[in-house]
């Protein structure tokens, strides 16, 4: 199904400014908070008619507790591979990766921990990698607890409970690889529940030697223009240096 053809371009820029306003915020999105901080050039009553439209079809939802929107894992799907542009990663940011990772490149387990480190450290969020016999290390769990969405205790408790279990781990993302550079799951594509309002961005390694995983998880509001290319960048230079052996 071709999700931009069901949409105006009205909608498709609305709906965006959503997005976007979402994921700075963390809040609900009102159409007095869209008129105000972005320039749609119509009424305030054509925002929320197009609001109503975007919630009937499924890429908004309404909480319980407020007026505003979110955006669905629709949306943020539709977002990813119809709207969002990938921003470079900074070279000053390879750079600290490479250093950081060299000296561990003949103990591939430490190495493996400094990738994870330095992935969290740059997205700000939960970073995990795991390796096809077993091994598997994580850093900045404590990251999920500053996205509302985690807060929930529902959330945290599957979210404690995935990462605490590696061959759940391991077969999710085995279930979820489709053989692309980067595969993201949002929401319910992770496969486990009350995940409805997080993701899991994901690429895969194989050194010759070691085949595996990195990823990051968190919010479904994580800033993929930056995190998808984190992750790949990561992966790519846990495969380089591996191979310098």
């Amino acid at each position: 199904m071709d999700l931009r053809t069901e949409l105006t371009e009205r909608q498709i820029q609305l709906l965006r400014a959503i997005i976007d306003e979402y994921s700075e915020s963390s809040e609900p999105v009102g159409s007095k908070t869209v008129v105000r901080k972005y320039s749609l050039k119509v009424s305030p009553a054509t925002i929320r008619n197009d609001m109503a439209a975007l919630l009937e079809d499924g890429f908004l939802e309404m909480m319980h507790t407020s007026s505003g929107r979110i955006p669905t894992a629709q949306a943020f799907r539709f977002f990813i591979e119809e709207l969002m542009e990938e921003e470079e990663m900074p070279v000053l940011q390879e750079v600290a990766f490479k250093q950081r990772l060299w000296p561990q490149r003949y103990e591939f387990e430490k190495m493996l921990r400094n990738s994870v480190l330095s992935l969290a450290e740059a997205t700000e969020h939960l970073a995990l990698a795991i390796t096809n016999d077993g091994f598997m290390t994580t850093a900045g769990v404590s990251n999920i607890l500053d996205s509302s969405e985690f807060w929930n205790i529902e959330v945290a408790k599957t979210a404690l409970d995935f990462l605490d279990r590696a061959e759940t781990v391991e077969r999710i993302f085995s279930d979820l690889d489709k053989g692309q550079e980067v595969t993201v799951a949002v929401g319910k594509e992770i496969g486990l529940p009350n995940m409805d309002h997080c993701a899991l961005v994901f690429a895969p390694f194989n050194t010759g030697k070691k085949v595996g995983y990195i990823s990051i998880f968190g919010p479904a509001r994580m800033k993929y223009a930056t995190v998808i290319p984190a992750v790949r960048y990561t992966s790519d230079l846990i495969e380089e240096l591996v191979s310098s052996w």
